[in-house]
C-alpha cells in the first residue's frame, strides 16, 4: 500500500513540472507580444506607413529649326504615346500579364526581337521546362546567375519554335516595358490612333502602370525637302547607351540619331519637367510637379528652303528627262554655298527614283577637269610654270601609252589651257613636278614624291580631306596611293583620286574666296525658345565663318586662275561659253572623267558668281553618263540652280525682276561638253 501511494504522488509531480514549464513559455510569449503591440507598435506602424518621394523627369519637346530667312522647317506635332511605369518592386509575371492585355489594343513590330529576348520569354512562360534544363546536382554548385546562364545556353531552336506569333506580339510589348526604370515612364508606342487610345483608356484599371500621355513628334513643314539632313530621332541606340546614361539621360529618352538631330542633340534636347512620385508600401499614392519643362533650344540654319526646294525640283526634272543618257543608275548631286562664309544655301542628291542627300557628303567620284584650277596653281607654286609659260598641246607618249587633249590646241598658255580644258598642259605640269622633262625625255626623279606633293596641293583646297561640315560624319573619297607614271598624269586631270560633291564645292569656293578655305556650315545660330514660334528667341551661340586654311599659293597666282575660270565662261572658245550671257557674270570650270571602261563619263561643273564679288559657289556632279550622248545634264542643272539663286535674291529685293528665258545667248559645240 505504501509503495503504491508513493507512485501515485510521483506522477502528479511530473505533470506539475510540465505545466509550470508551459506556463513560463506562454508567459514569455505573451510578454513579447505585449512589447511588440504596446511598446513598439507605433514604430512598426510608422515603418509600414512610411512614404518616400521619388523624382521622375518627363520629356519636353525638342527645339525647332528655322531656315536662314526665319521660316520654320522642323516643328513639333502633338501626339498620344502609350507609356508604362514600373513600380519600385516589379513582378515579371505581372508585367507579362499587362503585356498580354495590351495586345488587345495595340500591335508592335516584332522584327527587332532578338534570340536572347526569345530565350528570356521562353524561361518566363515555361517554368517547368526551364527547370529541367539544369539537374539538381548541377544546381547545387551554381549561383542564380550561373544557373540562369546555363539554362539560356541549353535552350534549343526547337524550344524557341514553340513560341507562337501571338506570343511574339506579347514579347514585343514586354520588351519595351523592360527597357524602363522604376517610377520612370517608358514609351511603349508613339503615335497612338484614336481607336487605340479609346480602347486602352476604357480598360486602364486592368492595366496597372499604363498611361496615355500627350507627347510630340517631328513635323517637317516642307515635307521631304532637305528631310534627310534634318536627321531622325528615336530611342537611344544600344551601342550609345552608356554614353548617354553618363550624361544624365534615361533609357527611355528620345534622342537625335542622325545628321543635324544628332550633331546638335545637346542644343535641341528639351529641359524635362520634374515630378515627384510619393510612394507608400510599394505603390504610388500621389504626385507633385516640382518644375515645368521647357522646349529645347532652336537652330537657325544656313539653308534657304525656297532655294532648296527649287534645287531638288531641278535635279529630279533633269535626271528624269535624261534617263536614257545614263549607263547606270541615273543620279545627280548639287552643292551651293557662300564662298565667303562657308554657309550652305542648298545641297541635294537624286538617284534612281528618290532623293539621295546622303550621297552629297559621302559618295565619291572622279571629278575630271574641274580640278585643273588646282593643277595650274600647284604648277605655279612649285615653280615648274609661270603665268606666261607656253606649252605645245599635242599628243604625248608616256609609259607606253599615248595621252592627249580632246583636240590639238598647239601653243597655249595656262589661261587658254583652263579656257579650253587642255589635258596635255596639265600632264606637263605634273611631269615637271616629278622632275621629268618631256622634251629631253629625262628624268623621273621622284614619281612617289610627285604623287605626295600633288596630293598635298589638292588637300589645301579640301580635296581628299574632311571639309569640316557640322555633321556627325562625312566621306573623304578614295586615295589611289602611288601607282605608275600614267596614273600620275591622270591624277592631274581629275581621273585618279575620288572626291565628294561637298569637297568639290569647297574647292571652287576656295578659288572664289582668294585662297581661303572656309568650313562649310549648316547652322548659323542656336537660340533660346521663344514664347511664340513666329519670333526668334535670344541668341545663345553664333557660328562665325571659320577659315580652315589659306592655300600656299601667291595672291597673283590665284587671281590668274580666277581669270582662267572666267574665260571658261566668257572666252570665245570656253567650254562653258553657253552660259556667257547670264547677267550674273559666271566663272567656272567644266569637267568630264572617263568611267566604266571609258564607255561613260562623270559630268561635272563648278562655278561661282558674280565673278568680281562672289556670293555663291556651285558644284554639280552627274555620274555614269554615256559618253556618246549629247546630253548636257551638268550644265543644265548648274544653269537652273544658279538662275534660281539670283532670281530669288532679286525678287526679294525687287519683285518685278525677271531673268532671261532659258536658251538665251547659248553657243555650244562638241568640244564644250567633252572637258
Amino acid at each position: 500500500m505504501t509503495n503504491q501511494k508513493k507512485k501515485k504522488n510521483h506522477i502528479p509531480a511530473r505533470l506539475n513540472l510540465l505545466f509550470f514549464a508551459v506556463f513560463i513559455l506562454f508567459s514569455a510569449l505573451i510578454l513579447r507580444l505585449g512589447m511588440v503591440q504596446i511598446v513598439q507598435g507605433e514604430d512598426f506602424t510608422r515603418e509600414l506607413e512610411r512614404t518616400s518621394n521619388v523624382t521622375t523627369r518627363i520629356d519636353a519637346p525638342r527645339g525647332i529649326m528655322y531656315d536662314r530667312n526665319g521660316n520654320i522647317v522642323v516643328d513639333n506635332e502633338k501626339q498620344l504615346s502609350l507609356t508604362y511605369t514600373q513600380p519600385p518592386r516589379p513582378s515579371e509575371q505581372e508585367k507579362l500579364e499587362v503585356a498580354e492585355r495590351l495586345t488587345n489594343y495595340i500591335e508592335l513590330d516584332t522584327s527587332s526581337i532578338t534570340e536572347r529576348d526569345m530565350k528570356d520569354y521562353w524561361i518566363l512562360t515555361r517554368r517547368e521546362q526551364a527547370l529541367d534544363k539544369v539537374t539538381s546536382e548541377e544546381r547545387k554548385g551554381l549561383s542564380n546567375n550561373e544557373e540562369y546562364q546555363l539554362t539560356l545556353d541549353r535552350i534549343t531552336e526547337n524550344d524557341l519554335a514553340e513560341i507562337t506569333e501571338e506570343e511574339k506580339k506579347v514579347l514585343a510589348i514586354k520588351r519595351e516595358m523592360d527597357r524602363g526604370y522604376a517610377l520612370s515612364p517608358q514609351r511603349i508606342k508613339q503615335g497612338l490612333t484614336k481607336e487605340e487610345a479609346h480602347g486602352i483608356i476604357e480598360h486602364l484599371p486592368d492595366l496597372p502602370g499604363v498611361e496615355i500621355l500627350l507627347d510630340s513628334t517631328r513635323k517637317y513643314v516642307y515635307d521631304d525637302t532637305f528631310k534627310s539632313f534634318f536627321g531622325r530621332t528615336g530611342s537611344i541606340p544600344r551601342e550609345s547607351l552608356d554614353f548617354y546614361l553618363s550624361r544624365g539621360y534615361e533609357r527611355s529618352d528620345i534622342v537625335g540619331t542622325s545628321f543635324l538631330e544628332l550633331q546638335y542633340e545637346q542644343a535641341l534636347r528639351g529641359e524635362k519637367a520634374v515630378v515627384e512620385n510619393i510612394t507608400s508600401r510599394g505603390s504610388v499614392i500621389g504626385t507633385s510637379l516640382d518644375k515645368l519643362g521647357q522646349r529645347g533650344n532652336d537652330l537657325v540654319l544656313t539653308i534657304d528652303m525656297e532655294l532648296q526646294k527649287q534645287v531638288e525640283e531641278i535635279l529630279q526634272r533633269e535626271v528624269n528627262k535624261n534617263r536614257g543618257a545614263y549607263l547606270r543608275n541615273p543620279a545627280a548631286y548639287v552643292v551651293m554655298m557662300d564662298p565667303r562664309t562657308g554657309e550652305i544655301y542648298a545641297m541635294a542628291g537624286y538617284e534612281g527614283n528618290d532623293f539621295d542627300h546622303f550621297g552629297v557628303v559621302n559618295k565619291a567620284f572622279e571629278m575630271g577637269s574641274t580640278i585643273k584650277g588646282a593643277t595650274v596653281l600647284a604648277g605655279l607654286h612649285a615653280g615648274v610654270i609661270n603665268p606666261n609659260t607656253i606649252i605645245h598641246d599635242a599628243p604625248i607618249r608616256v609609259g607606253g601609252e599615248t595621252k592627249q587633249s580632246v583636240t590639238r590646241m598647239g601653243n597655249i598658255n595656262s589661261i587658254t589651257a583652263l579656257e579650253r580644258s587642255s589635258n596635255v598642259y596639265m600632264f606637263h605640269i605634273v611631269m615637271r613636278i616629278a622632275g621629268f622633262n618631256y622634251s629631253s625625255n629625262c628624268c623621273w626623279n621622284d614619281v612617289a614624291g610627285a604623287y605626295g606633293d600633288f596630293r598635298n596641293y589638292l588637300h589645301q583646297f579640301g580635296l581628299g580631306v574632311e571639309t569640316g561640315i557640322d555633321l556627325p560624319s562625312e566621306g573623304i573619297g578614295v586615295n589611289g596611293g602611288v601607282q605608275r607614271v600614267g596614273n600620275l598624269l591622270d591624277f592631274a586631270i581629275g581621273q585618279f583620286d575620288t572626291y565628294t560633291p561637298l569637297q568639290l564645292a569647297q574647292y571652287v569656293s576656295t578659288i572664289a574666296n582668294d585662297g581661303y578655305r572656309m568650313k562649310p556650315q549648316l547652322v548659323k545660330e542656336i537660340r533660346q525658345p521663344s514664347s511664340s514660334k513666329q519670333e526668334l528667341g535670344q541668341v545663345i551661340n553664333q557660328f562665325p565663318p571659320t577659315v580652315m586654311n589659306r592655300v600656299e599659293m601667291h595672291d597673283d597666282h590665284i587671281k590668274h586662275v580666277q581669270r582662267g575660270f572666267r574665260q571658261v565662261i566668257a572666252g570665245s572658245r570656253g567650254t562653258g561659253r553657253a552660259l556667257a550671257n547670264k547677267p550674273y557674270q559666271l566663272a567656272g570650270k567644266t569637267g568630264t572623267a572617263q568611267v566604266l571602261n571609258k564607255e561613260g563619263n562623270n559630268q561635272t561643273f563648278v562655278a561661282y558668281a558674280p565673278f568680281d564679288d562672289p556670293r555663291v559657289a556651285v558644284a554639280v556632279v552627274v555620274p555614269n553618263v554615256n559618253r556618246r550622248t549629247n546630253a548636257t545634264i551638268s550644265r543644265d542643272i548648274l544653269e537652273g540652280v544658279t538662275d534660281a539663286f539670283f532670281e530669288l535674291e532679286e525678287n526679294r529685293q525687287n519683285p518685278s525682276f525677271n531673268l532671261p528665258t532659258e536658251g538665251d545667248g547659248e553657243d555650244e559645240d562638241n568640244e564644250e561638253e567633252s572637258n
